[in-house]
């Protein structure tokens, strides 16, 4: 998968995990969903690896997109958790 395939996964990606992860949505941008993204996606597929569920190599495959998709909530999940309660 190509550069710009990882950048189409990774926003798609994140805007659907945005939309899964519970509780108010930070305020990102596009850039900062991409990012988490294509981060997630990253994490998803060390993780799926390392435990021999599958990998990250096609763009129009469902397991792909799952792995992304898992990948990025994790990780808004983490940082959900990391950043605390904000006040505004």
């Amino acid at each position: 998968m190509g550069i710009l395939g990882w950048i189409f996964l990774g926003l798609f990606a994140g805007l659907i995990a945005r939309a899964v992860t519970p509780g108010r949505p930070e305020p990102r941008g596009c850039i900062g969903t991409t990012a988490i993204g294509i981060l997630g996606a990253l994490i998803g597929g060390a993780i799926a690896t390392a435990l021999d569920l599958g990998e990250i190599d096609e763009f129009f495959d469902l397991e792909t997109w799952l792995i992304a998709i898992g990948g990025s909530v994790l990780l808004l999940l983490v940082l959900g958790a990391l950043g605390g309660r904000r006040r505004y």
